[in-house]
């Protein structure tokens, strides 16, 4: 039943009380939580338009020069100016005007640093294809700077086509010592897997030519551009801010202690993502974890794997403390969303009976697919179920004719409801295990001489992943 309030805002109002036990599992799940919405942010924001920045515009940001804003969607958008303003504070915190991006993707936030920012940034992405996108990109601004300068003559208020990114393709291997990760951006050139994609010219020959354009009697071979690079990356380095967007399963992890075993490393700012894809004792590899392109070669001093969680000593000796894979996958999803989906009754409540049925006829039919993995199928809750499971099975593997039992299809849609409470359920405790696991992290950096702080830096209405673990290093 649906009652409108005196502020105009749509409430449910229930037939019955609800049990005494589920108001203490709801209260007691609220209590063991980190709070999600920051000091600054709007708790009941239901659109973007009422997110800071997209009041004009709910695809553009005002915060952001419109340079930075192509290709970028409205969620990204917020989240590199948030988090981009946040590694510039602690860069003139701690000094340094180095930063390491690690998994930088298509180099949004990478961008944003360098060119909007005035920092020296190298980026470190596993997948060629995202970096060759990056450089792309980059290249896309730099003749979109030499446009705005030249309209505007020159304008000291537009973002510096100086500070050039540095792109290296490379996987970060969480059994690999932070001597080699060092390496691995670009300190000798080329090491391992880890290889440096020059973007651009070094400061000083941008300095020279700012539009990086091609010169006969000014260019250099590629060799000797890296060499450059390199000097000036070397030259005077007082040390480096790390972060990560969204640092996928043990990424987050290994850059933490990346930054407690590495010296030159100064602070660091860290957003986790995709909890199931953490390696623990019981389940040292996790469906879905990308291994190495190649065997580590011998020259890389692999040490033994440190689990993903959990990280510090103290966890790791409580008992009761394991976190199964149906736990850290749940912590993942989006408790806003759901909230919203649950008030509005919408149909795409309709997508989690149709996932739990296709896992169930897959596991039957393949049971070492059991958590296969089925990605997200676009407008599903518009789709008949069998429409929906051709194209799962497919993704899986699996015939897309596979046979399925109309009769049996047709009692399981009959529980959608039941689905709907028990994923409801569910999702209570998801922000209590993510605050387990980011706990668990603070921890660990406090066992280790670092007190840290964890920032709900994003609005969780469009990121969920939103919280953002802040540490630097004192006295040195």
């Amino acid at each position: 039943m649906l009652h409108m309030d005196t502020g105009g805002k749509t409430r449910l109002l229930y037939p019955c009380v609800w049990p005494l036990s589920l108001l203490a599992f709801r209260a007691t799940a609220h209590a063991l939580t980190f709070p999600r919405h920051s000091w600054r942010g709007r708790g009941d924001v239901a659109d973007l338009a009422k997110l800071q920045g997209f009041h004009d515009n709910q695809n553009q940001s005002s915060l952001l020069a419109h340079i930075f804003r192509k290709h970028v969607k409205p969620k990204k958008q917020h989240e590199i100016r948030e988090l981009g303003m946040l590694v510039k504070q602690l860069c003139e915190h701690t000094a340094c005007k180095q930063v390491v991006d690690v998994g930088s993707g298509q180099g949004h936030l990478t961008r944003f640093l360098s060119f909007g920012l005035g920092l020296s940034v190298t980026a470190i992405e596993a997948d060629p294809t995202l970096v060759a996108m990056a450089t792309k990109f980059d290249g896309q601004l730099l003749l979109a700077l030499e446009k705005e300068k030249q309209k505007q003559n020159c304008s000291s208020e537009l973002p510096s086509s100086e500070a050039c990114p540095r792109h290296v393709t490379g996987w970060v291997d969480p059994k690999a010592s932070w001597e080699i990760f060092v390496k691995q951006l670009g300190a000798d050139g080329h090491v391992g897997e880890g290889r440096v994609v020059p973007v651009g010219p070094c400061k000083k020959r941008l300095r020279a030519s700012p539009c990086c354009a091609s010169d006969d009697s000014k260019s250099t071979s590629l060799a000797e551009d890296e060499s450059c690079d390199l000097k000036c990356a070397q030259q005077g380095r007082p040390g480096f801010v790390l972060t990560g967007l969204h640092a996928c399963g043990d990424l987050s992890t290994t850059l933490l202690r990346h930054f407690v075993k590495c010296p030159h490393i100064r602070a660091i700012t860290s957003v986790a993502c995709c909890y199931m894809k953490l390696t623990t004792k019981e389940q040292p590899a996790p469906p879905g974890v990308v291994g190495p392109p190649v065997p580590p070669t011998s020259d890389q001093d692999s040490f033994p794997s440190d689990f993903g969680y959990p990280m510090s000593e103290h966890v790791r000796g409580l008992p009761g403390h394991e976190l199964s894979y149906k736990a850290r996958e749940g912590a993942c999803h989006a408790v806003e969303h759901y909230i919203d989906r649950l008030r509005d009754e919408s149909a795409l409540l309709r997508t989690h009976c149709y996932r739990a049925m296709l896992e169930t006829f897959i596991t039957e039919a393949r049971p070492q697919l059991r958590r296969a993995g089925i990605q997200t199928v676009k407008k599903a809750h518009l789709l008949t179920f069998n429409e929906y499971a051709k194209l799962g099975l497919a993704r899986v593997g699996l015939p897309p004719t596979l046979p399925l039992d109309t009769v049996r299809v047709e009692a399981m849609l009959e529980q959608q409801g039941r689905v709907v409470v028990y994923f409801s359920l569910a999702l209570l405790l998801a922000p209590v295990v993510e605050t387990l696991v980011l706990l668990d992290r603070m921890i660990y950096l406090q066992e280790n001489g670092v007190d840290s702080q964890l920032l709900p830096l994003f609005d969780p209405n469009f990121s969920p992943r939103n919280f953002v673990l802040v540490a630097l290093k004192t006295g040195g």
